[in-house]
């Protein structure tokens, strides 16, 4: 049986390790990191799964801004290698996009891969640029709004305050 809960100030070092282990300690390289660096997660929205108490997913989302719209920046989302293809990362993004779309958010972003976000509703985004040296083609949004991405172009920058 697995436990679904918030992350916890205690959780953070635990999940840093997951997502070492999925995507290699390189991963705070990637363009993506710079949007985060200094700004605290959309707490609300952090879950991680344990089985017996042991972690084995975990999701986060931090606040960005595109053309001045609030925007989530979803990622990174992480299902340790000995439960993937369990369907728990699918879990993590339905469960945490519906508690986003209930706090009112109206558009997340990531940068992945399409074919796998397309069954969430995810699609390519045009004019929205994320930091180089990111690949376009991988910058994906998605409407919790209908319509909520309509005219919502230029570079994603933190988050005003952050």
């Amino acid at each position: 049986m697995y436990q679904l809960d918030e992350e916890t100030e205690a959780d953070w070092w635990e999940v840093e390790a997951l997502y070492d282990l999925c995507f290699s300690p390189g991963r705070t390289a990637l363009s993506s990191y710079r949007l985060r660096d200094g700004v605290p997660t959309v707490a609300a929205l952090c879950l991680v799964m344990r089985q017996d108490g042991n972690l084995v997913a975990a999701i986060r989302y931090w606040p960005v801004e595109v053309g001045g719209e609030d925007v989530l920046l979803l990622g990174p989302v992480a299902v340790h290698p000995t439960h993937q293809g369990e369907g728990l990362g699918g879990l993590l993004i339905n469960e945490s996009l519906g508690e986003a779309r209930r706090q009112g958010w109206e558009r997340v972003l990531l940068v992945g891969d399409a074919p796998y976000y397309k069954r969430f509703g995810f699609w390519k985004l045009e004019g929205v640029e994320m930091p180089p040296p990111t690949n376009p083609d991988r910058v994906l949004g998605l409407e919790l709004k209908s319509g909520a991405w309509k005219g919502v172009t230029g570079k994603v920058t933190k988050a005003a305050g952050a």
